[in-house]
């Protein structure tokens, strides 16, 4: 069986705003959080979604967030057994790290990479 998409992400320069239009575009809610790590969202600008209100059925969760001088994106992650392991096989099948694994202790972490065609992934789960 392959790996899940356990997160996705939209990220811009004006977090609020993005948050109130995801709100009443799809009826989202959102808590209060942090990303992992600051190179995916300025401190207190992420808010997470939960998958159970993002549907009948059990949803994927994600988060809104960024802040000024953050590039506008949206992005879904891939649960993996160890970040490390998959950022160096994205690599050596003609992928190129971009991130990670951020933070590089504590357990948990996210990576990216660009694929072959430069499209980016995100890659979340323990470290090492």
């Amino acid at each position: 069986m392959g790996m899940p998409v356990v997160h996705f992400e939209i990220i811009g320069a004006d977090p609020a705003t993005l948050r109130d239009y995801y709100a009443d575009l799809f009826g989202w809610e959102f808590s209060t959080g942090d990303a992992t790590t600051e190179q995916v969202s300025q401190p207190g600008n992420y808010h997470f979604v939960d998958g159970g209100s993002t549907g009948d059925g059990p949803g994927i969760n994600g988060g809104v967030g960024g802040g000024s001088g953050f590039e506008p994106r949206v992005l879904f992650y891939v649960g993996v057994p160890d970040v490390e392991d998959a950022l160096c096989r994205a690599e050596s099948l003609g992928g190129r790290r971009l991130l990670g694994p951020e933070p590089t202790s504590g357990g948990f972490a996210v990576g990216r990479f660009s694929d072959p065609e430069g499209n980016v992934v995100g890659v979340a789960g323990p470290v090492g």
